[in-house]
């Protein structure tokens, strides 16, 4: 073999075995990166959704009436809907029905396929104003989340105002006008007290925004309507993880028949009330 080619071949020889250990480093990376993409934490919208293509009415493990706190919803959004913020007889709404979604224990469907086009009549939309006070938002829901109830319109609508029904608002929180602080807690609190055959793993509390307002209340059913305890999309951890939640006071003139508060002529000036133990 002539002298330059046994020169050559260590280093040929060194080539060959840093070529080999650079693949298996380059396999061993891969697959170290597959096992961690695994095993990440997940990106928030996945939190929140982790099984978005389940899409298919009435595959689903319960539901969650959302009740929203209306003061919070007409004070943050500038395109707030006139029927629910600006009214001009003096009505003012304090929980709301935002809507009846089905659940998995983990995620949600969403805008699943019916049979026919997920439209609402007018009708059925004006019956529903005075727990849901936006036509936006009713068609809205049913798109969204009705269809995947597996019920046609009238049948979801039917079940969102028999479920409402079953539910007690707490008379502070029927009519206040004075701002409040309550913890998380205390809230779900006064709802089990009204609600006895409810307990506290049955309700969840979202806050967000200036000042940790109170956004809504979920309240979990079984498919056939009978309360029950929530699933992983209501984490009170990540709905809501502060130690208190300002409550916008409603502030209403108008009387509402579905509770005790009477019609007032004005409307006073805020205070802010501490709940017991100053939360």
């Amino acid at each position: 073999m002539p002298e330059h080619l046994k020169e050559s071949q260590p280093a040929m020889q060194r080539y060959k075995t840093w070529n080999f250990a650079g693949i298996v480093g380059l396999v061993l990376a891969a697959i170290s990166a597959a096992v961690s993409a695994q095993n990440r934490a997940p990106w928030p919208s996945e939190r929140f959704n982790p099984a978005p293509q389940q899409n298919t009415a009435g595959n689903f493990d319960y539901y969650a009436l959302v009740l929203s706190w209306s003061p919070t919803y007409c004070t943050t959004n500038s395109d707030a809907d006139d029927q629910q913020c600006n009214r001009g007889d003096g009505k003012r709404f304090s929980f709301v029905v935002h809507g009846l979604w089905p659940q998995y224990e983990k995620g949600y469907p969403e805008l699943c396929r019916t049979a026919r086009k997920p439209y609402v009549p007018q009708p059925l939309i004006d019956s529903m104003l005075d727990i849901m006070p936006s036509g936006g938002l009713i068609v809205h829901e049913y798109r969204n989340h009705g269809t995947c109830s597996g019920l046609p319109p009238e049948s979801y609508f039917g079940l969102v105002r028999q479920l409402y029904r079953k539910i007690r608002i707490p008379e502070k929180y029927a009519n206040p006008f004075e701002s409040q602080m309550v913890s998380p807690g205390e809230l779900i609190s006064d709802f089990t007290r009204a609600n006895p055959e409810f307990t506290p793993g049955m309700i969840a509390v979202a806050c967000g925004g200036a000042g940790n307002r109170l956004k809504e209340i979920h309240i979990c059913f079984s498919k056939d309507g009978r309360p029950r305890r929530c699933g992983g999309n209501e984490d009170q951890r990540r709905m809501c993880s502060s130690d208190r939640v300002f409550v916008p006071p409603v502030r209403s003139t108008a009387h509402d028949g579905q509770t005790t508060t009477p019609k007032q002529n004005y409307v006073p000036r805020p205070r802010l009330i501490e709940g017991p133990n100053g939360n």
